[in-house]
């Protein structure tokens, strides 16, 4: 398994079940995309602003609601395999991604099967994490370890975007030493861990100092 990112802006995605699953799903996939979520229940709590259909989706549905919402991908999350089944046949021969919920391990999965890692958002910094669906037990506790490591980086990044702008005019290899210079700067970490620093100013003043060391 290789995980893969995909931009969704823009784009459609349908859940059909809205159950605990589905629910997850569609709070994950409305952070970019528009949601529909197609269930005749759904699980109390939040969606992630997903509309909410309420139907029953048979096998014989399945194929006009996709060729209604024409999604880039739909997400099989019902208990009932029939109907994941047809969401199966009804994307075989287009490019619409399928993601079915109820494949559990990588021998039960088919190719071109989409798996939904768990993420860590700090955007535009997004974190997987997969144990390939072989113990989701790990992957939450490895997300609880990292998570603490990824708050702030969102910030970093956009202000690092701004900073290579700065240095279009610097060598590949200045370029290069002054980004280096700051994401393995000890100072710069402690920036964004504390509320009270100016981040972007000390990233400047390490890409000064890393500049005027090469040069």
């Amino acid at each position: 398994m290789i995980l893969l990112a995909h931009d969704f802006t823009d784009e459609r995605v349908l859940i059909v079940g809205g159950g605990a699953v589905g629910q997850r799903r569609a709070r994950t996939f409305a952070t970019e995309a528009t949601v529909i979520v197609l269930s005749p229940t759904f699980e109390p709590g939040s969606f992630g602003g997903a509309e909410r259909i309420r139907c029953r989706p048979t096998p014989a549905t399945i194929a006009s609601w996709i060729d209604r919402v024409a999604p880039a991908l739909v997400v099989a999350a019902t208990d009932d395999p029939s109907v994941n089944d047809a969401i199966d046949a009804a994307v075989a021969e287009t490019n619409v991604l399928c993601n079915r919920a109820d494949r559990s391990t990588g021998t039960d999965r088919t190719v071109g099967d989409v798996t939904i890692p768990s993420m860590i958002r700090d955007d535009p910094v997004v974190v997987g994490i997969s144990s390939g669906a072989t113990s989701p037990a790990l992957s939450r506790t490895l997300r609880k370890k990292i998570e603490p490591t990824i708050e702030g980086t969102g910030s970093l990044a956009t202000i690092l975007a701004t900073q290579r702008e700065r240095l279009a005019e610097e060598s590949p290899a200045d370029r290069r030493d002054a980004l280096r210079a700051v994401v393995s700067s000890d100072r710069v970490w402690k920036a964004l861990g504390d509320p009270h620093s100016n981040t972007a100013h000390v990233v400047s003043e390490t890409i000064a100092g890393a500049l005027g060391e090469t040069k």
